[in-house]
């Protein structure tokens, strides 16, 4: 035990490529020399990915010996025995994840090329005067002629980053930055991080419409509730294209696809479920209205106080969050359940709360990074676990639905997004996956899978195409 805590390592934890790290080496020719360098960094629990030749001299060789470990602390561990190796001196030790944001990981790229005087022309003066005045006699024509139609902006004040709290707008900016790699690897559109250091609702509000002529779409991200639901509310009352705040829509459309698909393993229906939602602040509260527009009939919602008594209102709809009136705190809840959707905070539900579920027993522990409890605690108890992270089996993230969303959403020119749009992309994600490949650890597609944007994509199509926006 006080090797696991000195190391960074943690109960049920495994080593990520979230803390991957390159260490090159210079090794002196002597037999046996390698074996043991490699030995150092696999008896503390890393996992070494590659071991590259750089360099061969008649006396040493230089190798990159790359690893993933559990945390910083952990690999820091790992480099220090590797100092202690025979034979072995560390030339440099390169975090990788802190190589990929150097600069920052997105950037401007030109659509038009500009090699000469006439192409100048007709991107700038005078040629462009001719299509501002085109667009002020014609504002649609904006969505033919500029980037609008392929523009989304990607919001927060940094006042919830990921589960780390508000770390404000700069440390935020990483963040929206890797979801504008998504929007385009995954979608082809073009995401620009909002970083406002702005917090009250007004303001927020008064910014985002200030820049809303340059868009397509907002897509609110990392605000912290209770403000970010006023903030969704008004801004789309006050611009005329979607506002979609993804920690609360995202994440709701993404549980109730997993729903789906658990559904279909066990056999179970929805309007039969017993669910229980700890944390009901944006994520958790979106869960419970969607579920119940989907059908789910029996849902407890668990806060920092206990069980909540009383209904639920959030964005105008009024939701009951404790139909059997329990009492009590999360095991109360948890008693005889039958899903569990943690959307809170690390650490919070114990192996004894999931035993008291009604088997197969479901769970969504979707706090990042550390979840609700570690799927390894559970395995032989939960019949389906998922986590919000990429390094479990049964990722459910937001990250499955954005890019699909928008996109069609900026294919129809859409003005909001309404309720039959997210269940219609809920059910679209969910049979990205054949139900002949289902399995209690393959619940859902990868964020990388090309269909997923795809289905989702055609879904808004078909429902806006029927659907006045």
């Amino acid at each position: 035990m006080v090797t696991t805590v000195r190391t960074g390592r943690i109960p049920g934890e495994h080593p990520t490529a979230g803390a991957s790290f390159r260490v090159r080496c210079r090794l002196m020719n002597v037999p046996g020399t390698l074996a043991g360098l490699l030995a150092q960094v696999g008896n503390l629990g890393s996992d070494v990915r590659s071991v590259e030749l750089i360099e061969t001299r008649y006396d040493y060789v230089l190798r990159d010996v790359t690893f993933l470990a559990y945390s910083p602390e952990h690999a820091s561990s790992v480099v220090a025995a590797m100092r202690t190796a025979p034979n072995v001196d560390i030339i440099s030790v390169t975090d990788l994840t802190l190589e990929v944001h150097a600069g920052g990981k997105i950037a401007v790229a030109l659509k038009s090329a500009v090699e000469n005087g006439d192409d100048l022309a007709r991107v700038y003066t005078p040629g462009v005067g001719r299509v501002a005045k085109l667009i002020a006699a014609d504002q649609g024509r904006a969505w033919d002629l500029t980037s609008k139609g392929n523009a989304v902006a990607i919001v927060t004040d940094g006042s919830a980053v990921l589960g780390l709290g508000s770390l404000g707008p700069l440390a935020a900016l990483p963040v929206m930055e890797g979801k504008a790699i998504l929007f385009r690897k995954m979608a082809g559109i073009d995401a620009w991080p909002l970083c406002l250091d702005v917090h009250t609702i007004p303001e927020i509000v008064d910014a985002v419409c200030a820049v809303a002529p340059s868009f397509g779409a907002i897509n609110l991200e990392d605000i912290a509730a209770p403000a970010c639901f006023e903030v969704e509310r008004l801004l789309s009352e006050r611009l005329g294209i979607p506002v979609f705040h993804d920690d609360q829509h995202g994440t709701a459309i993404v549980v109730l696809s997993a729903l789906y698909n658990a559904m279909k393993l066990t056999g179970q229906t929805l309007g039969a479920l017993r669910v229980v939602i700890c944390g009901v602040g944006a994520a958790g509260s979106a869960c419970a209205r969607l579920l119940v527009r989907a059908g789910v009939e029996d849902i407890i919602g668990v806060d920092r106080e206990g069980i909540i008594q009383s209904p639920l209102k959030v964005g105008g709809v009024e939701v009951n969050l404790n139909p059997r009136a329990v009492v009590g705190g999360l095991a109360e809840a948890m008693e005889d359940a039958d899903v569990l959707i943690g959307t809170s905070a690390g650490g919070l539900v114990s192996r004894e709360m999931v035993a008291s579920m009604r088997a197969p027993r479901i769970v969504f522990a979707l706090a990042n990074p550390d979840p609700e409890i570690h799927p390894s605690e559970i395995g032989d108890l939960a019949q389906i676990v998922a986590t919000g992270r990429s390094d479990y089996p049964n990722q459910i993230n937001n990250g499955l639905v954005f890019p699909g969303l928008f996109r069609g959403l900026l294919d129809c020119r859409a003005r909001r997004v309404s309720v039959a749009v997210m269940l219609a992309v809920a059910q679209a994600l969910s049979e990205v996956v054949p139900s002949d490949s289902l399995a209690t650890d393959y619940l859902m597609p990868s964020l990388l899978d090309p269909l997923v944007p795809v289905a989702i994509a055609q879904a808004v199509r078909k429902v806006l195409s029927t659907e006045k926006h």
